[in-house]
């Protein structure tokens, strides 16, 4: 037995759960004479959607049919092999669920060495190899083909990245020191750093192409035929690959350096494996390839054993799977069906929702205001944005005119809400108006239907509470930009009943969002643990700590954003507003700060001014403030902000605004962009002390985002 097959085999005892890949070889003569040719076809045997991954034994299946492929053009039987995947799915890299349950450095490594050995003998073989990604391909199954001597990729694949960097990992099986051999350090610094950290954007077919990682590009519906052709021109010498010369001089060092910023800007160092991943794009500017991959082995196993990527697995996990499947949710059968909405205000928020229920639920939509010209501008602003996918080919011409034709305005409710199955008001957050205008909708919308608020932070049951049925009523908390953020908050009142909630829950499925069940409670989640944190920062500001000291205090956390970019984007009102609203439910906790007040009645839209390219407290908003003399150190203002963040959660917890702390992470993640290596927040907070220290416990149990006990 090989040294790479003992070694799979060992590792093999660590992942009992693997979804094993098989490796099927298969030959045929390739067209025009070009010579008897062996395909490997990477396949899980599960259904095309779920993905192809790679653990131990799915290595194991390849080492052994490169056994066999290795002898046959050592023998001179073949004169090619490839590598390809079955229908829409490549391979999409390590298998992540046992990478989890890794508890010691040296299995880690073994992980990365395996991987390494196996990969590296595609590209040892006597002939030349050729990876066909023919579908998803991501992590390792990038890596796989980069290891073949071509590559060619179909314009339909929906997805193609290297992700690792955005979970806290590395391309650690060859992706750091062969894509910048490959296309440059420029681009492969693009792919590896920008793009995983950018939310984790993938790549189309065609983009793959066009950055040189593929030779070839073909149409998905004959990829696979149109391939082999092309194959054989390339072995006859009738097709001649060029690739461009790679600048290994100063191009290179500018290259890691604008990974370097792009990794400050994003993480500001508090997450390493943007920075191990850029060490080792330098070092491939001169190094051997070898050299390389055992910085990446080590790499690898470092981060393995770390927190970050243990925090990036549980976020993962999170969306992908308790996001799909809400903690709490009733009885999906009792739902009822939603043919028509109806959507209260027409104003910038009213109007993206009646554009995001007409995209997704293909249904009449009606809004209405207090005036034609407000109801005008509304479904102005949703035929403005409809043509807007026309022209960039989203939606086709008679989709365009369907859509239209379905998204109309009224005044009168009678009119325009007697059939609808679902309201959603979107008016000003102010309960009185609120309860007006349920009153107006319940007296004219049919007994079934379902009346949601788009409210931040007000009371949902006091919202209902004069209705003849409140049970009908239920919070449905939208994210700005609402087609951005993914998050959907769905608020059961005190009497909302389990069939209104199922049609809620069913209504946010079919707009692809996240829904996450919380108790009607001030603020509900993400605006409760916002305000609180955003509470912090200003009293510290307030105290005497300059508003560069308390902005800067928080860079090490990685946000998308610091916390007064982050209030600007809010707006300082309905800051204002919702601090406002948890001082009267919690005044012992969140204050309302007086600069900030200051600010709003200035009609100051931030703190800050952009006249030099960067963000630069705007002198009008400084003569504003009015400090303290108590001056705070960074660190002193870090351990402030999270002892509060870490206390509030704990109180959240204990009053049941949701049921598990992950619905707190999953909140943070999807409604507020906070990053996949915090793992949302409680994972970090557990990490770094801080439950422990100002709750006496920690929030998660030990091997949930951290190493197993």
């Amino acid at each position: 037995m090989s040294t790479t097959a003992e070694l799979l085999q060992q590792a093999s005892e660590l992942f009992p759960d693997e979804v094993v890949t098989s490796a099927h070889v298969r030959h045929f003569d390739l067209p025009s004479g070009a010579g008897r040719f062996a395909l490997i076809t990477l396949d899980n045997g599960l259904d095309h959607t779920k993905p192809t991954t790679f653990g131990p034994a799915s290595l194991a299946n390849l080492n052994t049919a490169l056994d066999q492929v290795e002898k046959e053009a050592a023998d001179g039987e073949i004169v090619g092999v490839g590598i390809t995947g079955k229908p829409f799915i490549f391979a999409v890299g390590a298998d992540l669920k046992g990478v989890e349950l890794l508890k010691e450095h040296e299995h880690a490594l073994a992980i990365g060495k395996g991987g390494h050995e196996v990969f590296k003998r595609l590209g040892a073989l006597a002939v030349p190899t050729f990876a066909y990604y023919n579908g998803a391909a991501m992590g390792g199954g990038v890596e796989v083909g980069l290891h073949c001597s071509y590559r060619t990729v179909s314009k339909a694949i929906p997805a193609f990245s290297l992700p690792e960097v955005f979970l806290g990992l590395v391309p650690g099986w060859g992706g750091c020191t062969l894509l910048p051999n490959l296309i440059g350090a420029d681009k492969a610094v693009s792919v590896i750093i920008e793009n995983s950290l950018n939310q984790n954007k993938q790549l189309k077919g065609r983009q793959v192409f066009e950055l040189g990682i593929a030779d070839a590009v073909f149409e998905g519906a004959d990829f696979l035929e149109q391939s082999l052709i092309w194959t054989a021109q390339v072995l006859k010498g009738e097709i001649t690959v060029e690739r461009p010369e790679i600048d290994r001089g100063e191009g290179w060092d500018q290259a890691v350096a604008k990974g370097r910023f792009i990794a400050d800007s994003k993480v500001h160092g508090a997450a390493p494996a943007a920075y191990r991943a850029l060490d080792i794009i330098a070092a491939a500017k001169n190094a051997d390839l070898q050299q390389g991959y055992d910085a990446e082995d080590q790499a690898l196993a470092d981060l393995i054993m770390g927190g970050e990527l243990r925090s990036g697995i549980y976020a993962f996990n999170l969306v992908q799977k308790r996001g799909k499947r809400p903690a709490g949710a009733p009885d999906k059968n009792l739902a009822r069906p939603v043919t028509k909405v109806g959507v209260v205000g027409a104003g910038l928020m009213a109007s993206q929702l009646a554009l995001l229920f007409l995209r997704r639920l293909e249904v009449p939509v009606v809004l209405t205001d207090i005036d034609q010209e407000r109801v005008d501008k509304g479904v102005g602003y949703v035929h403005a944005e409809i043509d807007k996918l026309l022209g960039k080919g989203r939606v086709n011409q008679d989709k365009a005119n369907r859509l239209k034709a379905l998204v109309t305005g009224v005044l009168d409710k009678a009119e325009g809400f007697a059939d609808a199955d679902f309201v959603i008001e979107a008016v000003f957050e102010e309960i009185g108006v609120k309860q007006q205008v349920f009153a107006e909708v319940e007296a004219v919308a049919p007994a079934h239907a379902i009346l949601a608020t788009n409210t931040s932070s007000l009371s949902v049951s006091e919202m209902a509470s004069k209705l003849k049925h409140p049970e009908r009523v239920v919070g449905f908390h939208f994210f700005n930009p609402v087609a951005i953020l993914p998050l959907l908050e769905i608020v059961r009142g005190e009497k909302t009943d389990d069939a209104s909630l199922a049609t809620a829950f069913a209504v946010a499925k079919k707009l692809k969002k996240t829904a996450v069940l919380t108790k009607d409670a001030p603020a509900f989640v993400v605006n409760r643990i916002l305000t609180r944190f955003m509470g912090e920062i200003q009293n510290v500001i307030d105290e005497g700590t300059p508003v560069e000291v308390a902005e800067k205090a928080i860079e090490p956390l990685g946000l998308p954003m610091s916390p007064l970019v982050l209030l600007e984007l809010v707006g300082p009102a309905i800051g204002l507003h919702v601090s406002e609203t948890l001082n009267r439910a919690f005044p012992d906790r969140f204050t309302v700060s007086p600069n900030l007040k200051a600010v709003v009645e200035a009609g100051k839209r931030g703190f800050y001014v952009y006249d030099s390219g960067k963000p630069e407290l705007d002198p009008e908003v400084a003569a504003l403030l009015k400090q303290g003399d108590s001056v705070l150190t960074e660190e002193q203002v870090r351990a402030r902000v999270l002892d509060a963040v870490a206390q509030e959660i704990g109180l959240m917890l204990d009053e049941g605004v949701v049921a598990e702390a992950q619905d707190i992470d999953l909140c943070l993640i999807t409604g507020a962009g906070w990053p996949f290596h915090l793992g949302g927040i409680t994972p970090y907070l557990d990490r770094e002390g801080v439950s422990e220290r100002v709750n006496g416990k920690k929030f998660l149990d030990q091997g949930v985002a951290s190493v197993p006990a």
